[in-house]
C-alpha cells in the first residue's frame, strides 16, 4: 500500500489529473475487498499513462461496478447514499423549484436540487463535494449550505426522464423548428414554394398549349445541361480530391507522429433498431477495440423504448458497465435522428461520433479526429471519416456499393473539403464537437437524410466539415429489396433538403456565397435530379436510334439530339471513370471490371429515385429500416486482419 500512496505523490507532482480524495477511494474498496492492492495498482498505472479519474479507470476497465464506486465516494465523504430510496427521496421534492431549473443544468452538474428548508440546500449527486457544484447551486438559490446525498449517475438520468418528460421530448423532437423552423423538413413545401411550383406548372402548361415545339425544346435543352453539368462538377471536384488526397498522405504520417497530451471525454452514440446478435456483438466489440482511454469514452446505446427484443439481446451480451443504455419514448417521427438528439441531450463528451450497428470504424479513428479538431482552431464543427464496407465480394450489390462509396468519399467529399464547399455528411463516423452541435439544433427528425442536412446546416452556420484519412467499414447491402429501400430514403432526404435550403434562395446564397450555393445545387439537387432524368433519356435515345419517328420528334433539331446525346453517354462514361478511378485508389482490383456495369447499377438508382419521389408526397417522414446482419462475410475474422 505505500508503493501505491507514493504512485499517488509522484503523480500529483508531475500535474497527471489526481486528487486526494482518490487515494481514499482505493482504500475504501481495497478495505472492503472490491478490488485488490494489485488492481488497485494497475488502475492507477492507467490514469498515469491516460490521465482521468480513478473511479471512472475502475468501473471502465471491469474493476468495479458503478454502484460499488459510488458507495465507496458516499463513504469518502462520510454522506447517505440513496440510490436505493429515490421514492422516498422525491417525497421531499418541492415543485416550484423544477420550474427554477433546466434539465441541462441537471445533466451538467449530475445533480438534482430536492427542497430548500432552513436556508439549506438538499441536493441530489453523483459527483458530491464538487466545488464548482455547490457555488453555482448556492448562488442559484442564494443559500448558505447545501447538504449533498449521493445517487447515481444513471439515477439522476432517470430522473431527468421522468421530471423533465415533456420539455425533453419536446427539445429532442422540435429542438430545430423552434429555434428555426425554415430549416426544418417537418414543413415538406413551404406556402412561397407551393405558389412558386403552382406558377411554374400554369406557365408551363400554358406553353405547351400555345408554343408546343418551342417549350418542349427549351425543356430537353435545360434537363440536358443541368444533367451533364451536375455529373460533370462531381467529376472535376472527385479529380481535385483524388489529388488532395495523394497529396495529403504526408500530414498524415506527420499527425501519426503528435502526441495527444490529454484525452478529453468522447461521447459514441450507436443509434439500434430490430437488430441482430450478431450485428450487436460486432458493434460492441468494434467499440472495445477502439484506441481509446477506456475511462474517456461515454458509450450511448440508443434504443426505441418499445423495441424489447434488440434491448434484451444488447444486456445479455454484457456491454462494460460504463457504457449507457437509452431507451428513445415512442412517438412520430420514429426516426434516426429523433433518438440522436435524445442522446446529444445526456452526452458528457466534449467531442460526439456517431456509428450505425453494422459499423467497424478503424482503431486509431478517435485519435485521428482529435488531433484534427486540435489543429483546426475552432473553425471546424464536424469531421467526416471514409465509409467503405467489408463484404465488397459478396454479389453483384456488394461489388457496385463499395465502387459508389470509394469515390463518393474517398474523391468527391476530398474534393469538397480541399476547396471549402458544403459537404453533405454520410450518416456514420461523423465526428462533432458537442458545443457548435448544440447550438445549430441537433439533428432534423423530420429529414430522412439527416446527415447530408446536418452538413449543409454547417456551412450554412459558418462552421466548417473536415475529412480525416480514417475508414469505417460497414455491411454493403446485399439484397435488391433492401437496398431499394435504404437508397429511396437516402434519395427522399437529398430530395428534403434541397426543398429546405431552396425556400428562400438569395438568403442562402447571401450565407454560403455564390461559388458554394451552386456547388450545393450539383450535389444535393443534382443527385436525385440526374437519377429521375436518366431513364428518360435512355428511353429517348434508344427510341430515336432505333424509330427516327418524325411524329414524334419532328420539333427537335439534330444539334439538340446529339448534344442529348452526348450528355447521355458523356455522363455514364464520367461515373465509369470515377468507379474505375475508385477501385485503383483502394486496390480493389477485384473490382475493376464491375465499374463499366454502372449504368446497369443507375438503373436500380432510378428505381429507388421515383420511389422516393413518390414517398416526398405521401409518406415524407417514414423511414425505411435497413435490414443489418444480412451478410455471410465474418466480421470477427475481419476485426483481427484490421487491428
Amino acid at each position: 500500500m505505500n508503493n501505491i500512496n507514493s504512485l499517488l505523490e509522484k503523480k500529483v507532482n508531475n500535474d497527471y489529473f489526481c486528487i486526494e480524495w482518490e487515494s481514499r477511494i482505493g482504500d475504501i474498496l481495497v478495505a472492503e475487498g472490491k478490488i485488490s492492492n494489485k488492481d488497485l495498482y494497475n488502475a492507477l498505472k492507467i490514469q498515469k499513462q491516460e490521465g482521468g479519474k480513478l473511479g471512472w479507470i475502475l468501473v471502465s476497465n471491469g474493476f468495479i461496478s458503478k454502484l460499488q464506486l459510488y458507495e465507496a465516494l458516499a463513504k469518502r465523504f462520510k454522506l447517505p447514499f440513496v440510490s436505493n430510496e429515490i421514492e422516498n427521496q422525491l417525497d421531499d421534492l418541492d415543485k416550484n423549484i423544477l420550474y427554477n431549473i433546466e434539465p441541462e443544468e441537471v445533466i451538467e452538474f449530475q445533480a438534482l436540487p430536492l427542497r430548500i428548508k432552513n436556508n439549506k440546500l438538499v441536493l441530489l449527486t453523483a459527483y458530491p463535494e464538487n466545488k464548482k457544484t455547490i457555488e453555482h447551486f448556492k448562488n442559484k438559490f442564494r443559500v448558505q449550505e447545501v447538504i449533498e446525498r449521493v445517487v447515481t449517475d444513471q439515477d439522476i438520468s432517470n430522473l431527468v426522464k421522468r421530471l423533465f418528460k415533456k420539455d425533453l421530448q419536446v427539445k429532442t423532437i422540435f429542438g430545430l423548428y423552434n429555434r428555426k423552423p425554415e430549416e426544418s423538413a417537418s414543413i415538406r413545401v413551404t406556402k412561397p414554394q407551393a405558389a412558386f411550383f403552382w406558377v411554374m406548372f400554369a406557365c408551363m402548361a400554358a406553353g405547351l398549349w400555345f408554343y408546343t415545339d418551342q417549350v418542349l425544346l427549351g425543356i430537353f435543352a435545360m434537363i440536358q445541361i443541368f444533367y451533364l453539368l451536375s455529373i460533370s462538377y462531381k467529376f472535376i471536384i472527385s479529380a481535385a480530391g483524388a489529388r488532395h488526397k495523394f497529396f495529403s498522405k504526408k500530414n498524415n504520417e506527420q499527425e501519426k507522429k503528435l502526441i495527444i497530451k490529454e484525452y478529453p471525454v468522447y461521447t459514441i452514440l450507436v443509434p439500434l433498431f430490430k437488430e441482430p446478435e450478431t450485428v450487436l456483438k460486432s458493434i460492441i466489440d468494434a467499440i472495445k477495440n477502439i484506441e481509446y482511454p477506456k475511462s474517456k469514452l461515454d458509450v450511448i446505446f440508443l434504443f426505441e423504448k418499445n423495441d424489447h427484443s434488440t434491448i434484451n439481446i444488447a444486456k445479455s451480451l454484457k456491454p462494460p458497465a460504463s457504457w449507457r443504455f437509452f431507451y428513445v419514448p415512442n412517438g412520430t417521427p420514429t426516426t434516426k435522428p429523433k433518438a440522436c438528439n435524445y442522446g446529444l441531450y445526456f452526452a458528457r463528451g466534449e467531442y460526439l461520433v456517431i456509428y450505425d450497428a453494422e459499423d467497424i470504424p478503424e482503431p486509431d479513428q478517435l485519435k485521428k479526429a482529435l488531433i484534427a479538431f486540435q489543429n483546426s482552431n475552432g473553425e471546424y464543427g464536424c469531421f467526416q471519416a471514409f465509409l467503405n464496407y467489408y463484404n465488397k465480394n459478396e454479389n453483384f450489390l456488394t461489388r457496385m456499393f463499395t465502387l459508389e462509396y470509394s469515390y463518393w468519399f474517398d474523391y468527391l467529399l476530398s474534393g469538397l473539403f480541399k476547396f471549402k464547399l458544403p459537404i453533405p455528411l454520410g450518416g456514420t463516423s461523423n465526428h462533432f464537437r458537442v458545443d457548435v452541435l448544440k447550438k445549430i439544433s441537433g439533428w432534423d427528425p423530420f429529414n430522412v437524410t439527416e446527415d447530408a442536412d446536418l452538413g449543409v446546416r454547417m456551412a450554412v452556420e459558418n462552421k466548417r466539415v473536415g475529412i480525416i484519412d480514417s475508414t469505417t467499414y460497414e455491411e454493403a447491402n446485399g439484397s435488391t429489396g433492401n437496398w431499394i429501400r435504404q437508397r429511396s430514403r437516402w434519395i427522399k432526404g437529398y430530395m428534403q433538403t434541397s426543398l429546405v435550403y431552396n425556400r428562400n434562395p438569395i438568403k442562402l446564397i447571401k450565407a454560403l456565397g455564390f461559388w458554394k450555393w451552386a456547388s450545393f445545387q450539383m450535389i444535393v439537387t443534382g443527385t436525385p435530379f440526374t437519377f429521375l432524368i436518366n431513364p428518360i433519356m435512355w428511353a429517348t435515345f434508344l427510341f430515336w436510334i432505333f424509330t427516327r419517328n418524325v411524329i414524334i420528334f419532328p420539333p427537335i433539331p439534330e444539334a439538340v439530339i446529339l448534344m442529348g446525346t452526348i450528355s447521355l453517354i458523356a455522363g455514364n462514361l464520367i461515373m465509369i471513370l470515377l468507379n474505375l478511378a475508385a477501385a485503383f485508389s483502394r486496390k480493389y482490383y477485384g473490382l475493376v471490371l464491375f465499374s463499366l456495369l454502372n449504368p446497369i447499377y443507375w438503373i436500380l438508382h432510378s428505381i429507388a429515385a421515383y420511389k422516393a419521389l413518390w414517398q416526398l408526397f405521401f409518406k415524407p417522414f417514414y423511414w425505411e429500416k435497413t435490414e443489418h446482419g444480412i451478410t455471410r462475410f465474418d466480421t470477427a475474422a475481419f476485426k483481427e486482419k484490421s487491428s
